[in-house]
């Protein structure tokens, strides 16, 4: 890449964005510490079934939807910032006791606290960035989240593949623990942070709650859809490490390379797909987004049905790295047009509703996905191909609806130099 290129990538964002995703980066670490491992865990080391572990994973999505409206409620009156902060001490507490699980109720308990923090964390986050950044620069705080997320998470899975062994149950101690510790530095960054206050005629409107937020059908229609794109992307290739492991018979350092392999492609890649998706169709983004996924499942499907091993994990690395090129599209497209489509003093009911619809996803996903992997673990993959495609064809038909001013991503004017006028010529004038 060339310099000029390079400078082209810079999304000159404020520095208090680049402090937040810096505290994002050491967050998303512990996250990916746990993440991969956390089914593995319950399974191959506290001996919960893959059907109660999936069940346990959906409780926690329930309980992020449960506490999504109150949450969003927080976000307009105590800003995103203290909501976030509120969100952080909550994981911190529920992964700190991770090590204490003996039995399923134990991980219901603790999952659905975490659930609890998690609304809190991603609409305090987004509002948070939404007001930290100038509109035209928007998708570029977005993109740049992604990337902070995904080097912390694929660092982490790369850690936690290095420390978990399901033969000493100890090291999942020392990775849980190490999780709570990054909530907390994530905490200490925000704590020198001031969050920009909402506009003054914004304060002045009256509110309309939740209400007003249902009515926007555009945003009712594109949470529907997030509830595929959360469901059958990013929960079922969650289930991506058990399968690999007990289907495949891939070992855990595997499974953290397959997981950094994702998570490196993005950090790579994502500012790029972001400059290119400037002046470009949103849904047809997503589209594309959701064609790619379709196809990393049935990578997935041929590499468990026909190899295993050391064979087996290089397939399901590519399959992670076409999943991870889908999900570079989401960060710069949905996320700033929730923020383009939400008032001002709307916005964290949005963001919530946003975060709502994740967990919604969240609970389906494991819900439906864990009994089947117990079930008939091939049979998880073709069916969320299925789904994809359906969903490519729902971003497209929501485009059409959608305001004329929303539908693409904005361009920023590029940077001109204006060069200095030439010094006075003080010689007489020719005759």
């Amino acid at each position: 890449m060339t310099p000029g290129y390079l400078r082209k990538l810079d999304p000159r964002l404020p520095r208090t964005v680049w402090l937040v995703q810096a505290g994002g980066v050491v967050n998303s670490l512990g996250n990916g510490i746990v993440f991969p491992f956390a089914v593995i865990y319950l399974h191959n080391v506290r001996g919960i079934s893959f059907a109660e572990a999936g069940l346990a994973l959906a409780f926690n999505g329930a309980a992020a939807l449960a506490a999504g409206f109150v949450a969003g409620a927080a976000v307009d009156r105590i800003g995103g910032r203290n909501t976030l902060l509120l969100g952080l001490l909550l994981q911190a507490t529920a992964f700190a006791l991770f090590p204490l699980i003996r039995v399923p109720w134990h991980a219901f308990a603790l999952l659905g606290l975490d659930g609890v923090g998690t609304a809190c964390f991603w609409p305090g986050q987004s509002t948070l960035l939404s007001r930290l950044t100038p509109a035209e620069s928007r998708h570029s705080a977005y993109a740049l989240q992604r990337v902070s997320m995904n080097l912390g998470m694929g660092l982490g899975g790369l850690t936690g593949g290095l420390i978990a062994t399901t033969a000493h149950p100890g090291s999942f101690t020392r990775m849980f623990l190490l999780d709570a510790a990054t909530f907390i530095a994530f905490m200490a960054v925000l704590a020198t942070i001031s969050e920009p206050a909402a506009a003054e005629e914004a304060k002045s409107e009256e509110a309309g709650g939740y209400r007003a937020v249902a009515r926007d059908r555009n945003f009712v229609a594109l949470l529907g859809l997030n509830v595929l794109f959360v469901a059958v992307g990013y929960e079922v290739f969650a289930l991506l490490p058990p399968f690999a492991k007990n289907y495949a018979g891939v070992d855990e350092r595997w499974v953290g390379l397959i997981w950094l392999a994702n998570t490196l492609l993005i950090v790579l890649i994502q500012l790029p797909v972001s400059k290119a998706l400037e002046g470009r169709r949103r849904m047809k983004a997503l589209a594309l987004m959701n064609l790619l996924w379709a196809v990393a499942a049935l990578i997935v499907l041929a590499g468990g049905g026909l190899l295993n091993g050391t064979s087996a994990a290089l397939v399901f690395i590519t399959a992670t790295l076409v999943f991870g090129v889908g999900e570079t599209l989401q960060g710069p497209t949905q996320a700033p047009l929730v923020a383009d489509l939400a008032p001002e003093r709307l916005r964290g009911r949005y963001f919530a509703l946003g975060s709502v619809s994740w967990s919604a996803g969240s609970i389906l996903g494991p819900a439906v996905g864990g009994p089947l992997l117990g079930w008939h673990p091939l049979a998880v993959w073709p069916i969320a191909a299925a789904v994809c495609l359906f969903s490519t064809a729902g971003c497209l038909l929501l485009e059409r609806s959608l305001p004329p001013s929303v539908r693409r991503t904005p361009k920023p004017e590029p940077v001109t130099v204006t060069p200095l006028e030439p010094p006075l010529d003080l010689a007489p004038e020719r005759l």
